[in-house]
């Protein structure tokens, strides 16, 4: 299981010229489902997220976790970032999970997460959807599990 996190300003998506999520202040997770993840990599997953610690604190240090501040979690499902791209000019998705076991582990890190006490927000699983966010610093990490 892969997490792109990216600190935000604000973020939202939107399918069809709605919006379906939006957050201010906090994370932006991009998440990718192979087929070897279970619940426990969910909650491995959802515990890293939260805790990791990409704010920054009175002295300027990256020190404090979305936790910390309160922020604010946007979750886009994002098939992609299973691609093997080692080989070749065209990703390979052969390590990806089936689309019924990738919705049930990303839907089961929203219910986890919200259940955690987070403020979570949501894209649509396997729609065609615009994402829109600012970058806050710019900020960005990739966390597996």
């Amino acid at each position: 299981m892969q997490g792109l996190i990216q600190r935000v300003s604000e973020a939202k998506v939107e399918v069809e010229n709605k919006v379906v999520g939006e957050i201010k202040q906090g994370i932006l997770l991009l998440l990718g489902v192979e087929k070897a993840d279970t619940e426990e990599h969910v909650d491995k997953l959802l515990h890293k997220v939260s805790n990791y610690r990409i704010f920054t604190d009175e002295q300027g240090k990256m020190n404090q976790s979305l936790r910390d501040i309160g922020g604010e979690l946007l979750v886009v499902s994002q098939f992609t970032l299973a691609a093997d791209t080692k080989k070749g000019m065209r990703p390979s998705f052969s390590s990806a999970a089936t689309p019924q076991q990738a919705n049930d582990l990303y839907q089961s890190f929203v219910e986890k997460a919200r259940a955690s006490g987070l403020t979570v927000a949501t894209g649509q699983f396997a729609a065609d959807m615009q994402v829109s966010l600012v970058n806050d610093g710019p900020v960005t990490f990739n966390l597996t599990v």
